[in-house]
């Protein structure tokens, strides 16, 4: 392509373009011109007099392009030689004459292994909210005018060092906060600087994994178990080992004793999801095991705060006299998701550790946030939310088990409603959840299939994951009826 080809080119297609600038439109079309070789390498541009004299614009348009141009590379000018086309071809840069290798010509993968895994089996929802979303909390219920309050007091007279980067476990009046709150609601033993502030429990199992475990290693989680926890330890490179929870919850027999993890995982408090509480024998036991094969025990106290007709469960933590259990939690269901604030309590031996790993990993921030947080506790609002909640969901849960007694009587079991934001509704054995999910989505309804959270299709039992915090009371009848037609159709 000429000179006088060039500037043809150029016209008729700055020409077409409308609502973008004329040297947007310019620097646009001749990097496409030389990127598809149209412009081959050593080509010489037309002058910026001639050329802006061709497309009618200002020379000043013209040299900003070139100038641009040059920047990225795409053209090398010389002073009295003028502008010319440079070769960033990658045969030119790899070496023309090097035959590929075989593998060179294969079609590239797009995905690792573990991201392929990662993917294939992820259990994130596309809908967040709404009937039967489980683990989901009433956001419409969060105190917002309490919150705005304090937030316009924080930003009043601003403190500029809540607005640079977190220091590695975050921000200290919260941390005590935290450990106040903890010590007397969870039973947890700890002091401020054990406290870490994350972005949620995922974060927080992700810096202990990193930090404690290698690729490779073993890890044991509860059959079910959460998706998240498992994605994250997949991610990670462990081997998992899933271990059958009973009615006591994880129940390891001896031969997964034999082999001891470095890694053990589980929900004691109220397991998820089937809800079971972890026995006080089973505890110790796991404890024990923990402290004579030297363990780790990442505790995570999910939905503990909303127990129905009982005091919440003290936590595992609390039992610890050796040092080998990290405490995680966060507020994303007693206040609301979006937030992103979590927190980990860690035995002291590994204090500066996890402070110097979330620091160099993660680059944390959000002071500003745990700060209006840290007021929102010392205040009282939070415990007097969760005291409102608690009562709120109660009814909920009821209203939803009345519907589901109301439609199925005794025939389908309900599990797991002791606790927490949901329950699960018990199918008779090879009844396909999965599909009756989807086809409950058409209908608007969202629930979880009770099989995706077994690692092991061959043990797992069928059922519904029903979450009935996020659904107004006069909602839930008529939504459970629409729910109660689809599972009909394959029972």
């Amino acid at each position: 392509m000429d000179s006088f080809i060039l500037s043809d080119w150029l016209t008729q297609r700055l020409a077409k373009v409308a609502g973008e600038p004329a040297y947007r439109q310019l620097n646009r079309l001749i990097q496409q011109a030389i990127l598809t070789g149209q412009l081959p390498p050593g080509a010489k541009l037309p002058s910026s007099r001639i050329l802006a004299n061709d497309l009618k614009v200002a020379r000043n348009t013209v040299l900003h392009v070139y100038d641009q141009l040059a920047a990225e590379g795409y053209v090398l000018s010389t002073t009295g030689s003028g502008t010319y086309v440079a070769d960033t071809r990658p045969a030119s840069l790899l070496g023309a004459g090097s035959a590929p290798a075989a593998s060179d010509t294969a079609p590239l993968k797009h995905l690792s292994q573990r991201g392929q895994t990662l993917i294939d089996h992820a259990g994130v929802s596309k809908l967040q909210w709404g009937a039967f979303m489980p683990g989901v909390p009433d956001v419409s219920e969060f105190p917002s005018k309490v919150w705005n309050r304090l937030q316009a007091k924080l930003w009043r007279q601003p403190n500029h060092d809540l607005l640079t980067y977190a220091p590695g476990s975050g921000y200290r009046p919260l941390r005590r906060a935290l450990s106040d709150y903890l010590r007397v609601a969870r039973s947890v033993n700890c002091t401020p600087d054990q406290i870490i502030i994350t972005t949620g429990v995922h974060q927080s199992v992700d810096l202990a994994t990193k930090l404690l475990s290698d690729f490779g290693d073993s890890a044991w989680l509860e059959e079910p178990c959460y998706w998240g926890a498992r994605s994250v330890f997949q991610a990670s490179g462990l081997a998992l080992k899933p271990i059958p929870i009973d009615a006591e919850g994880l129940n390891p027999g001896a031969e997964d004793m034999q082999q001891a993890p470095r890694l053990i995982l589980v929900t004691p408090s109220h397991q998820y999801p089937m809800g079971m509480v972890m026995s006080l024998a089973r505890r110790r036991m796991l404890l024990e095991f923990a402290s004579k094969h030297r363990c780790w025990i990442i505790e995570d106290d999910y939905d503990s705060e909303f127990r129905y007709g009982s005091r919440p469960i003290a936590s595992l933590q609390g039992l610890d006299t050796e040092g080998q259990v990290i405490y995680v939690g966060s507020f994303g269901k007693t206040l609301f998701p979006g937030l992103r604030i979590g927190y980990m309590v860690v035995p002291e031996a590994l204090v500066d550790t996890f402070r110097t790993g979330i620091a160099e990993l993660y680059r944390e921030g959000q002071l500003m946030q745990q700060a209006l947080l840290t007021d929102f506790i010392i205040d009282g609002y939070l415990t007097s939310h969760i005291r409102r909640m608690r009562a709120l969901y109660g009814e909920r849960r009821a209203l939803l088990i009345e519907s589901i007694h109301r439609h199925f009587g005794d025939s389908l079991p309900v599990m797991g409603d002791e606790a927490g934001l949901h329950l699960v509704l018990s199918l008779p054995e090879g009844t396909p959840d999965q599909r009756i999910s989807e086809a409950a989505l058409e209908q608007g309804i969202v629930t979880r299939p009770l099989t995706r959270y077994y690692s092991h299709p061959d043990v797992a039992r069928a059922g519904l994951l029903l979450g009935y915090a996020c659904v107004p009371n006069a909602r839930i009848g008529s939504a459970f009826d629409t729910l109660a037609q689809v599972v009909e159709q394959y029972l």
